[in-house]
């Protein structure tokens, strides 16, 4: 059955935790979808605590930009897939599209439709940036509103939401 958990919070909350937990509930071989990039070793070093965190049940998908294509061959056999973290594979996006926000939101909306059609529990974990203070440049306050116009998508796309904040998890819808 399909079933897409929407789970938000801040740097360091809990979210990725709170959301390998919920996946891990599903019996089989599960689907970890990374979009980040490693460019220095303090990147290198999170995405090793992210692997060292997952067990032998965990397949990986390493995609920074197209995992829309790639989501139907990736699922066949995974009983739940997980995506760490919608921000960064945001990130990629803006920038390779040349920070227009229009085919961002193009692609995100191909990914709500194609997400539903896998028929799978889906776990989007994303970065709750608008709690912060505003910007100070015009790139970085175009991203932080594009990231939160998608968190909204997204959330409203979920059959459930979460906010996790200091390691707790409030159910929002």
């Amino acid at each position: 059955m399909g079933r897409m958990v929407f789970i938000t919070g801040g740097a360091r909350s809990g979210k990725s935790s709170f959301a390998q937990q919920q996946a891990e509930q599903n019996p089989g071989d599960l689907l970890y979808i990374a979009p980040a990039e490693i460019h220095d070793d303090e990147m290198r070093q999170r995405v090793k605590m992210h692997q060292a965190a997952r067990g032998e049940r965990w397949q990986l998908l390493e995609e920074p930009l197209w995992l829309t294509d790639k989501l139907t061959d990736a699922v066949a056999g995974k009983s739940a897939l997980l995506l760490d973290c919608v921000t960064l594979w945001v990130s990629n996006l803006f920038f390779h599209f040349e920070e227009k926000p229009g085919p961002v939101l193009a692609e995100i909306d191909r990914f709500i439709e194609r997400a539903w059609q896998l028929e799978k529990p889906f776990y989007l974990v994303t970065n709750e940036l608008g709690g912060g203070i505003v910007p100070e440049n015009r790139m970085a306050r175009q991203f932080r509103d594009l990231a939160g116009t998608i968190n909204q998508r997204l959330a409203a796309a979920a059959d459930e939401a979460w906010l996790v904040v200091a390691g707790l998890p409030v159910k929002l819808k």
